[in-house]
C-alpha cells in the first residue's frame, strides 16, 4: 500500500459511513455520496476512523489504487460535512452572469445569450453580475461544472477577458508591433 492509502480517514460527529459489497457509502448534512470500491482492496471501520487495506496480499494490485481511494474516501467525508466550492469571475465589457431558477444565464459578448442548466446536487449563486459561486457535496461535480461554465469564454491573453477562477493568474501576450 501508498503512503497515502496508510493515512486513516478521520469520521467527524454526524457523518454515516456504509459499507454494502462494493460500495461505500458517506452521508452527512451536505448530502450522501457513494464509490464503487475496487475488487482488491476492503474499508475498515475502526471507532471514529476509516483505513483502506488490501483485500489480496498480491503484486498485481498497483498502490496507486489504494492511495487514489483513500483520496476520494477522505474528499467524500469533506464533502457531507463542509461542501465544496469555485469561484468564478467575468471579466469583460458587458459580461454578466444571473440565476433564474435552475439555469444559469451568461452574457458573453456573444450575439445570443448562453444558457446553462444547473445540475442537481449543485448550487450556483451569482452575489453580483460578474461573480459566480459553484457550491455542492461533490468535489468533482463542482469542479466539472466550474469547468463547463469556464467553458463558454476561458480568458482570451491579449487582454485577459473571459470567464476566470477567483484568482487565476492569466499569462497576458504582447500585442502584434507595427
Amino acid at each position: 500500500m501508498s503512503r497515502v492509502a496508510k493515512r486513516p480517514v478521520a469520521l467527524p460527529k454526524g457523518v454515516e459511513f456504509d459499507l454494502e459489497g462494493r460500495v461505500a457509502t458517506v452521508k452527512g448534512t451536505k448530502g450522501s455520496l457513494s464509490l464503487r470500491l475496487h475488487e482488491d482492496l476492503t474499508v475498515a471501520r475502526e471507532g471514529d476512523e476509516l483505513l483502506v487495506k488490501a483485500a489480496r496480499a498480491n503484486r498485481e494490485t498497483p498502490s496507486a489504487v489504494g492511495g487514489t481511494t483513500r483520496a476520494l474516501l477522505a474528499n467524500m467525508v469533506e464533502g457531507v460535512t463542509n461542501g465544496f466550492e469555485r469561484r468564478l469571475e467575468l471579466v469583460g465589457v458587458g459580461y454578466r452572469a444571473q440565476v433564474q431558477g435552475r439555469n444559469l444565464n451568461l452574457t458573453l459578448g456573444f450575439s445570443h445569450p448562453v444558457s446553462y442548466p444547473v445540475p442537481e446536487d449543485i448550487t450556483v449563486e451569482t452575489p453580483s453580475q460578474t461573480e459566480v459561486i459553484v457550491r455542492g457535496a461533490d468535489k468533482q461535480k463542482v469542479g466539472q461544472v466550474a469547468a463547463e461554465i469556464r467553458g463558454f469564454r476561458p480568458p482570451e491573453p491579449y487582454k485577459g477577458k473571459g470567464v476566470r477562477y477567483a484568482g487565476e493568474r492569466i499569462a497576458m501576450k504582447e500585442a502584434k508591433k507595427k
